[in-house]
């Protein structure tokens, strides 16, 4: 096995949950792989409201205290355990993990990494893990997205939102309608190639949805929002819709009539990544895919600014701030 000196590194953790002054730049000794895992010199770290729900202790699993954010990085092979094989020191990898990303050396199970191509950057590659994936997943695997089918994509221009406009192209779709909350952000989606633009902070918007397909509604809507939108988003459908929720930013409870899906054949739909990554060939077949689509520029990657580890509560800020456009990403 190749070691490395015990050594100290940077890390940033919360003792408490709030708002982002709660995370703290502190040092902590790297971690000691076992016999599976590889240790990773980081990259870089994709910042997701994952991690802001983990601070704020309204994760969907407990988060307990004291904890390291983080589930996205991708970097350097240093060292590898006496068991691992497919992989060896200098090596570039990506990952999504549970927790533990907002640092400069993580260790990761063998089977957790996926080698980025060589002509793809760590920056782009650590957007693909959540949102890349969620994406993906929340169109082919839950929504069941055939050729021809019109998808409504809320909050087109962000992290997921981006990629599920392109990728929903790809699978082949036939329209593809995005919302958004300003102009700026609504250009962006057409530019990724969305048919149809809508802001759904204006009065109506769900009506101007229904006007777009001719009053039919969409057969997909991808929804993470919460509260009104969701409750709105499902007088969207068509006959035999699908919703698939996978998230809920607003914080709002959302309210259903499990029976007011039965007349139009509707259905409601959940996802959370950490089932998928439960099943390994799955995960990896995915994910293989979306880095060859972005290593052949299929799948344009938006990132919004690259900050330094130290800088986590502003980047924490700028992103519940919903003022940015694309991926935000610390570097160590």
């Amino acid at each position: 096995m190749t070691t490395v000196p015990a050594k100290t590194m940077k890390a940033i953790q919360f003792t408490e949950y709030g708002g982002p002054d709660v995370l703290n730049l502190i040092d902590i000794e790297r971690p000691k792989i076992g016999d599976q895992e590889v240790l990773i010199e980081v990259k870089a770290i994709g910042v997701n409201y994952a991690d802001t729900a983990r601070r704020e202790g309204k994760y969907v699993v407990p988060t307990k205290l004291p904890f390291i954010p983080g589930a996205e990085l991708a970097g350097k092979v240093v060292s590898v355990g006496k068991d691992v094989r497919r992989l060896k020191p200098g090596m570039r990898v990506v990952s999504l993990i549970e927790s533990g990303a907002y640092a400069q050396f993580v260790k990761v199970h063998e089977m957790a990494l996926t080698e980025i191509p060589n002509g793809v950057e760590y920056s782009d590659a650590v957007a693909l893990p959540l949102q890349g994936q969620t994406a993906y997943h929340i169109l082919k695997t839950m929504g069941r997205l055939e050729k021809g089918e019109t998808v409504l994509v809320h909050a087109a221009a962000g992290g997921v939102g981006a990629l599920a406009v392109q990728l929903a192209k790809l699978f082949g779709a036939g329209k593809v309608i995005a919302t958004a909350s300003n102009e700026e952000k609504l250009l962006h989606a057409k530019n990724l190639g969305a048919d149809y633009l809508v802001n759904y902070t204006e009065p109506g918007w769900e009506e101007k949805v229904r006007e777009f397909t001719g009053g039919k509604g969409v057969d997909i809507a991808l929804e993470m929002v919460g509260g009104a939108i969701f409750e709105k988003t499902l007088k969207c459908l068509a006959p035999f819709g699908r919703l698939v929720i996978f998230g809920r930013a607003s914080g709002e409870l959302s309210k259903l009539d499990a029976s007011q899906l039965m007349r139009r054949n509707h259905s409601v739909i959940g996802f959370f990544l950490p089932q998928i990554m439960s099943q390994p060939e799955l995960y990896q077949r995915s994910f293989t895919e979306l880095l060859n689509f972005v290593d052949s520029g299929d799948l344009k990657l938006t990132i919004g600014g690259i900050y330094k580890l130290e800088d986590a509560s502003k980047v924490h800020h700028l992103l519940q701030g919903r003022k940015t456009i694309g991926k935000l990403i610390l570097t160590p």
